[in-house]
């Protein structure tokens, strides 16, 4: 059974395998009719989960169109409904549609934007409140009373119940994560998060335990499909279409050979290297969900299995964790990216664990 874990802080009970439906949103992960989308999401419904994350620039509102549907079919009570705010979709002057799907949009974290997208949101969805808000991509530079003073007033007005941030496109953006716990009070901060990218997930994951109130949502759980056990080769030929052909080589080289170890810990289990990475994930404090790439119905079997909230061993978590904290023994190159920043010159960051500032009162 897909077990259900609350937001502390809130009275939000979501599902440990959660569903973004940002696949269902634009074409990186094929083309999808309607009804394809809608029925692979309400079988994941049909199967225990209740937590569906969407947000306005998934395909200029297509995702949040076909996350409605399964609102009526699961019925609203029984649904968590997530989806973001923060970017401006109107069409940039002069670029294709293909320039348009990789490029970020502006941004506007005013109060007039604020309510005007969440009034689009919340007629996309067929609904007229949200679960859970989400500052999407949202910066340092953003930060202010004026959006706190907006997020408190739509709880009050009751079209929201919960606000969070989700921190990206790439992977990074730490000082964006602590302060939305220790500054802003969110409910969640989501983030890439997986057992080959841990920072500064884990440092947010200290963060929310240690105050006893928020949670995490991890995202790219599976390190761009490198545990789904996608590649044989370093030499995988990407589709057009396909964002990773953008990630630097050695994240396929050094990918392939972190598999090689850790594959035999997860068949020791029973587990899939994609299992083995999500229970990795559950294990983690205040880890609230985890939001694979979910396509069919037999991803949401696969994941199902391991969704009870059961984690893993700990002498087994304890040596990913020396691994990791080693590179693998695989050398520099075997290094995670650099991480995107705010504070620093270039606008990045080595990756690396931080021990993060915990503001208690």
């Amino acid at each position: 059974m897909i077990q259900k874990r609350n937001i502390p802080g809130t009275d939000l009970d979501i599902s440990l395998l959660g569903f973004g439906n940002f696949t269902f949103g634009a074409n990186w992960w094929g083309e999808f009719t309607d009804e394809q989308a809608v029925a692979v999401q309400n079988y994941a419904f049909d199967q225990g989960v209740n937590f569906f994350d969407s947000a306005p620039a998934y395909g200029n509102g297509t995702a949040e169109l076909r996350l409605k549907d399964t609102i009526t079919y699961a019925g609203r009570d029984n649904i968590i409904v997530s989806t973001k705010f923060g970017y401006d979709l109107s069409p940039p002057s002069g670029a294709s549609r293909s320039e348009q799907s990789h490029r970020e949009r502006p941004q506007d974290f005013s109060e007039a934007f604020i309510r005007k997208d969440l009034e689009n949101s919340l007629k996309n969805l067929g609904t007229d409140f949200i679960d859970l808000y989400q500052a999407h991509n949202i910066k340092l530079e953003h930060y202010n009373d004026e959006l706190l003073d907006t997020m408190n007033k739509l709880q009050t007005e009751g079209k929201i119940r919960h606000w969070g941030i989700a921190v990206g496109p790439a992977i990074g953006w730490r000082e964006e994560c602590w302060d939305a716990f220790n500054r802003y009070n969110a409910a969640t901060v989501q983030t890439v998060f997986n057992m080959y990218e841990q920072d500064p997930g884990r440092e947010c994951c200290e963060i929310a335990a240690a105050r006893g109130r928020g949670g995490v949502i991890s995202r790219v759980p599976t390190n761009s499909g490198m545990l789904d056990d996608e590649f044989s080769s370093p030499d995988h030929k990407f589709a057009q279409n396909d964002h990773r052909k953008f990630r630097d080589k050695n994240w396929l080289i050094y990918g392939l050979k972190k598999n090689d170890m850790i594959r035999p810990l997860a068949e020791a289990l029973g587990l899939s290297l994609r299992q083995f990475a999500f229970r990795w994930l559950a294990s983690q404090p205040a880890m609230v969900s985890v939001e694979p790439n979910i396509l069919t119905n037999a991803d949401i079997d696969d994941y199902a299995k391991v969704a009870d909230g059961q984690g893993l061993p700990q002498d087994v978590l304890e040596k990913v964790q020396a691994w990791y904290d080693t590179d693998f023994d695989l050398g520099q190159e075997a290094h995670p990216c650099d991480h995107k920043s705010s504070i620093t010159e270039t606008g990045a960051i080595s990756s690396q664990y931080i021990k993060p500032e915990i503001v208690t009162a």
